[in-house]
């Protein structure tokens, strides 16, 4: 037996040995080498992290092509993210040299080629966040390892500008702003060029993400600039069409932080000359976000976003989905998506000791209807609270807060959005969800759904990464989705690629406007239809009805 036992080894490791890997690649900039991997019999994984996809960003100033290296470059570490304040907003972190990706590629007994590639933006209100995301214990949140492995797929991280540095505008040529979406749009044109090297198909390319992320996702393909080089798209909690996404009169903030560091603002020739060679950390602490003490919702506080600059966002995002008909595109939410928000903006909400009471409800949308005043509030009031009855339950007042949060920054934006894709599509197919995993977050109330970004640590795959701290409801759930993604990126159908699924999800129409619920039961009786019309049509056809107030200071 001992001799049967000594060759059943030799062999195991000439198996684990004949994983393929990619060793030195090839880039446009030079040579890269990450780490290999072992990940089993005849499986492997090469990770390259902290590839340059362009030189170190001039502040306020478009990317430009990385100058190269000689020899070969160790891509076995992250890199820094981009300068941006702390969760607390009292320092910051990070460095303005930041525009590097990271590659996940697996391997089985031969090198792969013509691999999908998935390529993902990261969320974080586009104030932080950075490619690798959080990190616990050297467990990154946006590891590409478990999506690739069980998909069959390339995945890629992105970083980009955030904050003052990635997103100022003074709405004119001295400061055009966008800088944050040109990082990102540079990062999918290396993969783009490059990935071929990596064993990626350069005409299979597949972005992603959550959030800020998932709102850069739909820009980025109504964008003219990704013509050709995006196939398909996953929003996950934010569109174009989001109020937040899209800031429609940058000048303000531009001029309030200049203040806040002593720089003229009058002139934005002076303003922006001035910003150019202040210190970039007093930069970025001045563009931090007013998050308790407003009065009125966070969502008005969001400034430092996107702008429309009539060139990489030519026009208003609702005129470019032209531009997005050959496209496959899945875009959903998480149920209970506002929660986080509307914790801030109705402090009650997590309480167990406060209530919650109508009046709450009714401020909440006249903070969210300010642009159209009183009419807009009561008619609103009075369609979320039509199944109240005479005294509605605790409960009910608190869901119904973050509902109207939830459809508001959410859930209505994504389905106008679909409708307008489904709408101008040529070849381009149309998926939506929701995700309405009960959240696994102890101190949150019994009736509480998915909250914002709860969706992540399932399409990551933390459930197999981490088995000790999830059930197996949980990895069921993580499995499923990692299926309907990664098929979707081989094939632009969810339902047929590398994964069994556990149902079909059929495509959105406008005449059959169907969506799939995700959570670990899904079955056939998880496509549903119509998602939440009455609130659609309110937010996307009777609020646009009431005139304008006069006053009306939203700037968004």
């Amino acid at each position: 037996m001992g001799s049967l036992g000594t060759l059943l080894v030799c062999v195991l490791c000439l198996a684990c040995a004949s994983a393929a890997s990619l060793g030195a690649v090839l880039t446009e900039g030079g040579m890269v080498e990450g780490k290999n991997i072992n990940k089993g019999l005849f499986s492997s994984m090469d990770v390259f992290k902290g590839i340059p996809f362009a030189a170190p960003p001039g502040r306020f100033q478009y990317p430009k092509p990385h100058p190269g290296w000689s020899g070969v470059l160790k891509a076995t570490e992250f890199q820094k993210r981009c300068l941006q304040v702390t969760l607390t907003q009292t320092s910051t972190r990070g460095s303005e040299d930041c525009l590097y990706l990271n590659i996940w590629v697996p391997q089985g007994s031969k090198v792969s080629t013509g691999l999908p590639v998935m390529v993902y933006l990261f969320g974080g209100g586009f104030l932080v966040g950075g490619a690798q995301g959080a990190n616990f214990m050297d467990n990154y949140l946006y590891s590409g390892e478990e999506i690739a492995d069980r998909g069959k797929v390339i995945v890629v991280s992105v970083n980009y500008r955030v904050g003052s540095l990635g997103f100022l505008s003074t709405g004119d040529a001295n400061a055009p702003g966008n800088y944050g979406l040109r990082d990102q749009h540079a990062g999918i044109a290396w993969v783009h060029r490059n990935i071929r090297a990596f064993g990626g198909d350069p005409d299979n390319i597949t972005i992603f993400g959550e959030s800020a992320g998932s709102a850069s996702v739909s820009l980025q393909i109504l964008s003219p600039y990704n013509k050709g080089i995006i196939r398909r798209a996953i929003s996950q909690s934010g569109v174009a069409l989001s109020p937040w996404a899209i800031n429609k009169n940058p000048l303000p903030l531009a001029q309030k932080i200049a203040q806040k560091v002593g720089c003229p603002i009058n002139n934005t020739t002076q303003l922006m000359a001035c910003l150019r060679i202040t210190d970039p950390v007093a930069v970025t602490m001045a563009g931090d976000l007013l998050l308790f003490g407003s009065t009125e919702p966070i969502v008005w506080n969001l400034g430092l976003s996107p702008v429309i600059d009539g060139d990489f966002i030519p026009d208003d995002p609702g005129n470019l989905f032209h531009n997005a008909e050959d496209i496959d595109y899945i875009a959903g939410v998480n149920n209970m998506d506002g929660h986080l928000f509307a914790g801030i903006d109705v402090p009650s909400l997590n309480s167990n000791l406060l209530e919650t009471s109508p009046e709450d409800v009714k401020n909440l949308l006249r903070g969210l209807t300010k642009e159209k005043g009183e009419q807009a509030a009561n008619a609103a009031y009075g369609l979320y609270t039509r199944n109240w009855g005479a005294s509605p339950s605790k409960e009910t007042v608190k869901t119904t807060v973050v509902d109207a949060e939830t459809d508001f920054l959410f859930l209505v934006p994504t389905q106008a959005t679909l409708y307008l894709h489904a709408e101008k599509a040529k070849t381009g197919k149309t998926y939506s969800y929701v995700f309405n995993m009960p959240s696994r977050i102890p101190v949150f109330p019994s009736w509480m759904g998915a909250d914002h970004a709860e969706d992540l640590q399932y399409v990551f795959g933390k459930p197999f990464t981490t088995p000790l701290a999830y059930f197996p409801r949980h990895r069921d759930v993580s499995r499923y989705m990692i299926a309907y993604w990664t098929n979707f990126a081989h094939t632009g159908n969810p339902n047929k690629g590398e994964s069994s699924v556990p149902a079909t999800w059929p495509q959105f129409t406008n005449l059959q406007p169907q969506y799939l619920e995700i959570n670990n039961k899904i079955n056939q009786n998880s496509i549903k239809n119509s998602l939440r019309i009455p609130f659609v049509q309110y937010w996307t056809i009777t609020f646009h009805s009431f005139p304008t107030v006069a006053n009306s200071t939203a700037e968004q």
